[in-house]
């Protein structure tokens, strides 16, 4: 992982569902600064999917949103604004 790429927060929502890893998401990202990034770990296959949409439209960039396992998955994001 480059520097530009190491989180400064990370959020593990493993065991939860929608809505609640966007909620805990969300929350953590108001806490940062402009240019930090946050990662989210999580475990439930929508929220992959949902998470980097929501963030996309809030303004902030999406560095990588994969699955990491059969069913776990990391994303991260840098705030923008």
């Amino acid at each position: 992982m480059s520097s530009e790429q190491e989180p400064q927060k990370s959020v593990d929502t493993r065991g939860e569902v929608c809505p609640f890893p966007w909620v805990h998401a969300k929350k953590a990202m108001k806490k940062l600064t402009v240019g930090q990034v946050l990662q989210v770990l999580g475990d439930h296959g929508p929220a992959l999917k949902n998470i980097p949409q929501n963030f996309t439209d809030d303004g902030q960039s999406i560095l990588h949103a994969e699955a990491t396992g059969e069913v776990e998955w990391e994303i991260l994001v840098r705030k923008e604004q």
